[in-house]
């Protein structure tokens, strides 16, 4: 057997060259991974999107490599915060599917551990993948997520992988995409069932990449209010601000539509769409957030509908929109099928405490 090999990626100055050659392959093996994974290349990391990421100011990226050979059969990429949750560390583990079952992940997964740990990261999440099709039935040997209602089956192979790596499972969301552009009749009749529902109380905003001052400190509020594990608290308009100016710079385009309650003024809705400027046929549905007692009244059935139009009028190729969700938050769910989202599959997101072991 070809001795395997761990080493960490040098990140090379520019993507042309020799010098860039180990870097392109470690994009490769990603990119064969996804299609492996989910039968195309949209959710892969081109090369620039990876040597964006790796010059980050809010992030530090690292890339380990496995090779055998002499090639790169297998990477992890560790991205460590550098602003907030500085205890933190996330790990995603690729392995070229020829080159399964021999430990490479395992491997992987060990060394990015000692990595974090020298970097007195004490919590590491770990993502698992599984399309529709190959997850299984969740209701036997049944792992239940920390957070939220969802569960992954023990005998699925991902989700054994990291249990058996001593990973909790944090919580499992559910992965979705929806074809472009829709029909023009279901944008005029969901906007039309949206408007006889809350009865014009509320006005829609619209706007690319920056926010408008008037609604900065209003975002930056419904933004915390929204976060019940209380990772936002410290989010304030100049890191909104920080942050439309760095999404910018990496060439990522963002759409916003928020909701205005016309009786006090205020936003009350807030959701947004996010795709890369060389890739705008693939676009991200982030974020939608709606006051409590606001709910009930198609306020995000609103937003994210003038949302989706927005989208296609700025960015008519855009041919497929992706979002995940908790599996809990049925309302979202419902209003994503009314627009057309369809399950592809579920993303579990695993948890180890160092401080715990």
């Amino acid at each position: 057997m070809t001795e395997t090999t761990i080493e960490q990626l040098r990140i090379p100055e520019s993507l042309d060259g020799d010098e860039a050659a180990d870097f392109l392959q470690a994009v490769e093996v990603s990119r064969q991974v996804r299609v492996h994974t989910w039968g195309n290349d949209e959710l892969a990391y081109t090369a620039q999107e990876l040597f964006d990421q790796c010059h980050d100011p809010f992030e530090w990226y690292v890339v380990l490599v496995a090779r055998q050979g002499g090639d790169i059969v297998g990477r992890a990429g560790i991205a460590l915060p550098l602003d907030d949750n500085t205890e933190q560390a996330h790990v995603t583990l690729d392995v070229l599917p020829g080159a399964e079952g021999l430990g490479l992940g395992r491997k992987l997964l060990e060394a990015a551990e000692l990595f974090v740990k020298g970097e007195n990261r004490r919590i590491v999440f770990v993502e698992t993948n599984h399309p529709a099709g190959t997850l299984g039935d969740a209701t036997v040997d049944p792992i239940t997520a920390t957070h939220g209602s969802g569960m992954l089956p023990l005998s699925n192979r991902e989700a054994r992988f990291a249990y058996s790596a001593g990973y909790d499972l944090d919580q499992v969301e559910q992965f979705s995409s929806c074809a472009l552009p829709l029909e023009g009749s279901l944008v005029a009749a969901l906007q039309e069932q949206a408007s006889s529902t809350h009865e014009s109380a509320y006005a829609v905003h619209q706007w690319l990449d920056r926010a408008p001052e008037r609604w900065t400190a209003e975002i930056v509020r419904l933004e915390q209010g929204a976060d019940q594990n209380g990772n936002d608290q410290d989010w304030d308009v100049a890191k909104l601000r920080k942050a439309e100016e760095l999404s910018v710079v990496t060439g990522r385009r963002t759409m916003v539509t928020a909701a205005e309650c016309l009786q006090t003024g205020a936003l009350v809705g807030l959701t947004s769409i996010s795709l890369l400027a060389h890739n705008t046929g693939v676009a991200f549905q982030d974020d939608t957030v709606v006051e409590m007692e606001h709910k009930g009244k198609a306020v995000g059935l609103l937003i994210k509908v003038a949302n989706m139009a927005l989208l296609m009028k700025e960015f008519p190729q855009a041919r497929t929109i992706y979002t995940w969700n908790a599996p809990e938050s049925s309302h979202l769910l419902a209003v994503n099928a009314q627009l057309g989202f369809v399950s592809a599959g579920v993303t579990g997101q695993w948890r180890k405490d160092f401080n715990a072991i």
